[in-house]
């Protein structure tokens, strides 16, 4: 989604929303391009895929592996 849009979702100021980008860019969570004078913004679902195990892990939830980890017959 473009910055204009991710932001019309919530009611904060374009500059908060700004800093919130750049927290998640630097956390590599988030990744970005510029397409003109819009910045469109693509979710890094392999590392947030990987916190949220470790936080599951934290509280003891036994997580499934994704189906990129199950092996495969062929694999064997």
């Amino acid at each position: 989604m473009s910055a204009g849009e991710l932001a019309g979702h919530f009611d904060v100021s374009k500059a908060t929303m700004s800093a919130h980008f750049a927290v998640l860019r630097e956390a590599d969570l988030v990744t970005s391009s510029k397409a003109g004078t819009t910045v469109l913004y693509y979710l890094n679902l392999s590392v947030l895929e990987e916190a949220l195990l470790e936080f599951a892990q934290l509280f003891g939830i036994q997580a499934t592996p994704t189906q990129s980890e199950v092996p495969h017959e062929n694999d064997v």
